[in-house]
């Protein structure tokens, strides 16, 4: 463990936070003499762990701790896999055997909707990976100022950890973005400086296909790939070409905005088209670079079984899919109700899942592009009132003025599939007064080795209850 130059206490660890870190207590002297209460923020820690710790600045509250010793681990502590996870800020439980982790994401979606006065008992037990590793399906990779290449420092986005690999990135993806690293180095291409606001290169942003195999690299900087930049882009698409076939998308994007965001005023395609093809639930699905689609393709494939097993879709039946992107959940419960009609408020993301539908021979969706809470009153009164209806928020949720609009449509089932279960477990309270009883939560783990964990849940109006 590493040493740190501060005062030394040893303590144990009483809790996680939301972040995954270690919460601790320790009293200690200030300089008047007081004993003052001293909560620490101790990273990759575990409940029940006696540890020694070093403080910087200890006359602060709150402080976070460096650990100097693990005096008594955790039974289930385990050594990282991954020779960046000290530093990189893409994982913060590596250190965690791999049963305990699902165990405190179950504990965590139970103490969430307990806290909103729900059973604990309706949460079932988190459904993990067979194999926890190389699962993400896509990867945003940030450019320093002396264009090396990597993620951010835990806590820190102003410093980038150059990496030598990534565990839960696909393995062809991590090799594909090293190509670029080196390319960048061989060049001696420098990276954005967030401060002075100048340098070429941002981001690079990489797109797998576990089922079409197809990759995409998406790099943004904030010149053209022209003049004195063409001989540099032709030769990263000379190494991309010869070494890595699986590429059908290499694209170039112009990004001169302060905002450090993976957006795009200008597009150039270096090599193949502008999207790639992926496949989820039999279906497949056009991805461009700023197209939201999930993840973990093994685990988003169990969430959609699961929201069909729990909302019963049905041939008479009609549905509406709230917050449909591209149409994830879309397409495959469309080929089983009568009428689907999916809401969404990003314009691109409709037009896709029109493209897609159409793709698949879809013929009985109507997609809007709006807002929620206008969206759900446009189309109830085009549709009329749905038997099911899916809502699959962002991790602010839905919000209590959807949720209530939901109520008053009085759908017979509602699925709700969640990425934050606090902000769940808050919008499920608004359908209560409408006569809709919450039956079963479903979390499931999309991200190993990171805090995050998806639900899906069932809720049902009282008076179609047997």
């Amino acid at each position: 463990m590493t040493t740190t130059v501060g005062e030394s206490f040893v303590t144990k660890i009483r809790q996680l936070d939301k972040k995954g870190s270690g919460q601790a207590v320790v009293w200690h002297e200030n300089e008047q003499g007081n004993q003052k209460k001293l909560r620490l923020t101790v990273p990759q820690t575990l409940p029940g762990e006696k540890v020694r710790v070093s403080v910087d600045k200890p006359e602060r509250r709150r402080r976070k701790a460096i650990v100097e010793e693990i005096i008594e681990a955790h039974p289930e502590r385990i050594g990282p896999a991954c020779p960046h996870f000290d530093l990189c800020g893409g994982c913060v439980w590596q250190h965690w055997q791999y049963n305990g982790q699902l165990q405190e994401k179950t504990r965590f979606v139970k103490e969430t909707i307990v806290a909103q006065g729900f059973d604990p008992n309706l949460v079932q037990d988190t459904i993990g990976m067979e194999n926890p590793w190389h699962y993400r399906n896509k990867m945003e990779f940030t450019f320093a100022p002396d264009g090396a290449l990597g993620l951010h420092e835990q806590g820190n986005f102003r410093k980038i950890i150059s990496l030598e690999t990534c565990l839960i990135a696909g393995q062809k993806m991590v090799e594909a973005t090293m190509e670029v690293a080196r390319w960048a180095k061989d060049h001696d291409l420098s990276g954005y400086n967030k401060d002075a606001h100048e340098g070429l290169l941002r981001h690079l942003m990489v797109r797998e296909s576990f089922a079409t195999g197809e990759i995409m690299l998406a790099l943004f900087a904030t010149e053209a790939p022209e003049e004195n930049l063409k001989e540099v882009a032709t030769d990263l698409v000379k190494r991309i070409e010869s070494k890595f076939p699986e590429v059908k998308s290499l694209l170039w994007l112009e990004n001169r905005d302060w905002a450090d965001r993976t957006q795009a005023e200008k597009t150039h395609i270096l090599l193949g088209r502008d999207f790639i093809y992926d496949e989820l639930s039999g279906f497949r699905y056009r991805l461009w670079f700023d197209t939201f689609f999930q993840t973990n393709p093994t685990q988003a494939q169990k969430l959609v079984d699961l929201a069909i097993e729990m909302g019963q879709p049905t041939e008479q039946e009609k549905m509406i899919d709230l917050f449909c992107g591209v149409g994830t959940f879309s397409l495959p419960f469309a080929e089983r109700v009568k009428e689907l009609s999916g809401i969404e408020i990003v314009e691109t993301s409709i037009e896709s899942a029109k493209r897609n539908a159409n793709d698949n021979g879809i013929t009985n969706t109507h997609f809007l592009a709006k807002d929620a809470r206008h969206g759900i009153d446009e189309v109830l009164q085009s549709f009329g009132r749905p038997e099911l209806l899916l809502l699959d928020p962002p991790r602010s949720g839905a919000g209590g003025k959807v949720m209530r609009k939901i109520g008053r449509a009085q759908p017979e089932r509602i699925v709700y599939v969640s990425c934050n279960p606090e902000t769940f477990a808050t919008d499920i309270t608004q359908l209560v007064p409408f006569g809709y009883t919450l039956q079963k939560v479903q979390p499931v783990d999309l991200f190993p080795h990171t805090v995050h964990v998806e639900c899906v849940a069932l809720l049902i109006k009282n008076d179609t209850i047997e």
